[in-house]
């Protein structure tokens, strides 16, 4: 099993309703929606996540346990630029 660690993407393995970031505004984070870890707790058994729009914003920062993220990978190799 991979160990998330600060600053791994991950995504949510179930639906979230929230509080959006600074509008106090009620929201759900899909299934699936990707976050990036910025704190990990209680030895990694939960993890702060922010959650970013298209220009970096973020609208969610909210802590999860283990059992609703998975770590995501991306394969740079074929990658150009």
């Amino acid at each position: 099993m991979n160990e998330i660690k600060l600053h791994d993407t991950v995504a949510l393995t179930e639906n979230i309703k929230i509080t959006q970031f600074m509008t106090d505004k009620e929201i759900i984070l899909p299934r699936g929606q990707v976050g990036t870890v910025v704190e990990i707790y209680d030895q990694g058994k939960a993890f702060e996540v922010e959650f970013a729009n298209k220009n970096g914003q973020t609208y969610a920062l909210i802590s999860l346990e283990l059992e609703k993220l998975i770590l995501l990978h991306i394969d740079c190799s074929n990658l150009t630029f």
